[in-house]
């Protein structure tokens, strides 16, 4: 009898944990949830950063929107792309006061240690390479070549936040993919507008010519 009661308890407890399961894994899903509206201003703030043609306010702004993507993967549960993000915030910190290559292989070495400690699948690998690459780009690059950088680890957040099911991860990367596809555009337009122009100091030189002409014949 105390043998059947024990396992008519236990099958209670199973279920009541599997939906309970079921429920948390619908909440965290759910495209009003606390996850996902944290995810949300994330993508705010991401897209913000990457439309400023100045690297510096890119790198300030984009520190919020790390803040925010940490803790929106921390309530998702998914520990290796909210450790990747507390890194970053470090990185950009860094990545205005310094260019030092011992700096991008510490925080490198730091990304690989949690990484270890936090992976859970091979999806997992993705955040933490990406998050890697982008320490290299943001510390030794500047202008396009930083920002083409930063687009190679957008693709790469995009499939781990498609695995893993963040609606506003998904949404964040498409767009702040898009604003910085755009910003690369404006600053290649800006760079060939400037080379086409004549040098600083020297106006244009068909006015002058004719002014010289007019002087010289008077």
């Amino acid at each position: 009898m105390s043998n059947e009661f024990a396992d008519q308890a236990l099958t209670l407890f199973q279920l009541a944990a599997l939906g309970l399961m079921r429920h948390n894994r619908y909440y965290m899903n759910s495209a009003l949830s606390l996850p996902q509206c944290v995810g949300y201003v994330a993508l705010v703030l991401g897209v913000t950063s990457f439309l400023q043609k100045s690297d510096r306010r890119l790198k300030i702004i984009s520190i919020g929107q790390c803040i925010a993507y940490a803790a929106h993967f921390y309530l998702m549960h998914d520990l290796a792309p909210a450790a990747g993000n507390i890194v970053s915030i470090a990185r950009n910190l860094i990545s205005l006061r310094t260019k030092s290559v011992i700096a991008a292989w510490i925080l490198s070495g730091v990304v690989i240690i949690l990484g270890y400690f936090t992976i859970k699948s091979p999806a997992g690998l993705l955040p933490i390479v990406a998050t890697v690459i982008a320490i290299w780009g943001m510390l030794r690059f500047d202008g396009v070549r930083f920002r083409l950088t930063m687009l190679f680890c957008t693709g790469m957040w995009l499939a781990n936040n498609i695995i893993c099911h963040s609606i506003g991860g998904m949404i964040l990367e498409s767009f702040v993919g898009a604003a910085n596809t755009f910003t690369i555009c404006r600053l290649v337009a800006d760079a060939r507008t400037a080379a086409s122009a004549p040098p600083a100091g020297i106006a244009d030189p068909l006015i002058p010519y004719g002014i010289q002409h007019e002087h010289l014949y008077k």
